[in-house]
């Protein structure tokens, strides 16, 4: 593969043959994306990805830089008063709350972010590729239609869920989000959908409070919603064992055509942010089942883009282990 530089953004690698069995979007401009001393998702997560892709990248596996997504693409799921606000704090330091910090590149790398997603989603049905995984930040799961938290500018999952959906590339999405904090953005934000399936195994209690089993979607959208909360301490088994048990039969049930991973990795034993004792078998083994039941469903189209995971020998591990299951 070609040299990745950290200190250079766009055109760094070849654009993918057709059929490549797994296609990995990202750029080091979303490093620029600075948070600030101390903070928990900072600049060197990617970076230690990014040197991880230099060393070793497996054999059906391809990188490529992503096109930063237009307004208009962002206004598919973003409410138009949100997206003026963010647009606001392009070049210069802000936040959105205390933990949502951002730096003057902060908006490009978010945009960034988001058009990683879109360009996955168009491989993916482009026959460009067999599963696409978009390394990215900031993340985006917090992220709701009107506003952003938790670390999250624009929620790159439900932009690309909207993306699929509003262009006819799919009907039926399924969005399954692992990271160990709840996607509260994304269940919100199609809650009343019955085209959107979201299901979320995560640590309970914790940040951002939502994500009770209860809470199953509303009006039309009532039972396409699953969570799985799990006490701290949950380990693989635990993990594989609710994917089985709910994740599977609801997956079967639903048929989607297109599969959506919010890929966060602070469920890992070595996280700081979590409580739960996942290893990097454990994630191998999680995105395996997500991949077949994507191979049953979907023509195998599947994409995922990186949430949380704050520990870097776990999230390197982990973020590995999971590629080394895709390609």
């Amino acid at each position: 593969m070609d040299k990745l530089s950290l200190a250079e953004r766009g055109g760094i690698y070849p654009a993918p043959p057709m059929s490549t069995p797994l296609l990995i979007l990202t750029d080091a401009l979303m490093v620029r994306h600075d948070t600030g001393p101390g903070h928990p998702e900072r600049a060197e997560r990617l970076i230690r990805l990014l040197q991880s892709l230099e060393r070793d990248l497996p054999a059906g596996a391809r990188v490529i830089s992503p096109r930063t997504a237009e307004w208009s693409e962002l206004a598919r799921f973003h409410t138009a008063d949100y997206l003026a606000r963010v647009e606001a704090l392009a070049g210069i330091r802000g936040q959105l709350d205390p933990d949502t910090q951002l730096s003057p590149d902060s908006v490009d790398a978010a945009r960034l972010a988001a058009g990683a997603c879109l360009d996955g989603l168009e491989a993916l049905f482009a026959g460009e590729a067999e599963r696409a995984f978009a390394l990215i930040r900031p993340p985006g799961h917090h992220a709701e239609r009107h506003l952003g938290m938790g670390f999250c500018l624009f929620n790159n999952i439900a932009v690309a869920a909207e993306a699929a959906l509003r262009t006819g590339l799919a009907k039926r999405v399924l969005v399954i989000d692992w990271d160990v904090h709840h996607g509260n953005g994304t269940a919100h934000g199609f809650e009343d959908r019955a085209d959107v399936f979201v299901f979320n195994v995560h640590q309970a209690p914790l940040y951002p409070g939502t994500g009770r089993a209860e809470e199953r979607g509303v009006d039309a959208g009532l039972g396409f919603t699953l969570n799985v909360p799990l006490a701290a301490g949950a380990n693989d088994s635990t993990y594989l064992r609710a994917l089985e048990r709910a994740l599977v039969p609801a997956a079967n049930d639903f048929a989607p055509d297109l599969v959506l991973v919010s890929a966060g990795f602070d469920a890992h034993q070595r996280d700081p942010l979590g409580g739960m004792r996942v290893t990097d078998q454990g994630f191998a083994d999680m995105a395996t089942l997500v991949r077949e039941l994507a191979d049953k469903h979907a023509n195998g189209r599947l994409l995922a883009a990186l949430e949380g995971g704050y520990d870097l020998d776990g999230l390197e591990g982990a973020v590995r282990a999971v590629i080394e299951a895709w390609s």
